[in-house]
């Protein structure tokens, strides 16, 4: 299945289709000279698989985590390129997650002013959120995707049998995406997530979230309203991923629990079902001190007040301000109260 996003001179197609990680040269422009950015969780066939079907190919594989999302892993992509002849005729290919892709395409964005970018998402997280937008972005000063640039890919390619190789709590993490999606904007698939077997629809599950973030990206590519609303969950959810140690909390876990304090009265215990149904319910020890620290050096704070999205009805959304100490009240008042 092909989904063209529309964005005038930078639109592209996003391809979702099993297999196609074997003949990803149909699909891009590989006869150059080819940056394949992997991590080392990734097996490294599929980084393999794609430089082998290149022109002229270099693997540079960073460290698994957040930890890569930095200045000197940025530096240490940009010096590969230059080492090895790149020009503004080459390409750089990411293939892995949200890490992977972030820092690619932030990459791609500033050598030599921009160089064309591609993007194989390996998880399901990024298969369904990051991988299609053009947020690209490193972590700076301890606070997170804070340097970055829009850059569009010029081509997503999906391959739902990659998934196959991911742990039970990957395809979960990547789940919670689909469900903020849901959430805000397609009653049916929220349906499908409560009622139906999700393993048997999960190729369904992706093309319907690519179809609604492709929508909301085409309506505000920029992030200066609508495109708000895929924050949803992740104000507090963020907070809470940035008072982490060592991972243990996954992002889609944290977004998870970022959500739950959005959500209207009348549909909160369906949202906790299905977060306990795709293994997303946790029960924590929250530092709201660190947490709201951490939540509000976050870019989408204004001063004293931030723009959340909340949802009182499945399928529909508010944006709306509030002030930074309330809503972190009101988190705490409904997390900690979902632990007695």
């Amino acid at each position: 299945m092909t989904i063209q996003m529309n964005l005038g001179e930078d639109s592209y197609e996003i391809i979702v289709e099993r297999g196609i990680l074997q003949t990803a040269s149909r699909h891009l422009n590989l006869n150059r000279r080819v940056l394949v950015v992997t991590d080392s969780g990734v097996p490294v066939q599929y980084a393999k698989a794609v430089a082998d079907q290149s022109q002229d190919a270099v693997i540079c594989t960073v460290e698994q985590g957040e930890g890569s999302k930095s200045l000197e892993i940025f530096e240490k992509l940009l010096q590969t390129m230059l080492d090895h002849g790149f020009s503004r005729k080459d390409c750089v290919v990411a293939v892995g997650g949200g890490v992977v892709g972030d820092l690619s395409g932030f990459a791609a964005s500033a050598y030599m002013r921009g160089i064309d970018f591609y993007n194989i998402p390996t998880t399901l997280l990024s298969q369904i959120d990051s991988s299609i937008g053009g947020k690209t972005a490193i972590n700076f000063g301890g606070v997170k995707n804070v340097v970055g640039a829009f850059y569009q890919p010029k081509k997503v390619l999906i391959d739902p049998d990659v998934l196959k190789t991911l742990p039970s709590r990957q395809i979960s993490n990547g789940l919670a995406e689909a469900i903020k999606m849901a959430l805000t904007s397609d009653r049916e698939l929220f349906d499908v997530f409560e009622n139906q077997d999700i393993e048997r629809n999960l190729e369904r599950i992706i093309v319907r979230s690519l179809n609604i973030k492709k929508s909301v990206v085409e309506q505000d590519e920029k992030e200066s309203g609508l495109r708000k609303i895929l924050n949803f969950g992740h104000t507090i959810g963020h907070g809470i991923e940035s008072t982490q140690r060592k991972e243990v909390l996954y992002h889609g876990e944290c977004v998870a629990l970022g959500m739950i304090p959005m959500c209207g009265e009348s549909i909160r215990a369906r949202v906790i079902e299905v977060l306990k149904k795709c293994d997303l319910y946790r029960s924590l020890e929250y530092d709201w001190e660190k947490i709201t620290e951490a939540a509000f050096h976050d870019k989408k704070a204004d001063g004293d007040t931030v723009t959340v999205t909340a949802v009182n009805e499945i399928g529909s959304f508010e944006m709306k301000k509030i002030n930074c100490l309330e809503l972190m009240e009101k988190a705490k008042k409904v997390l900690e109260g979902l632990k007695q």
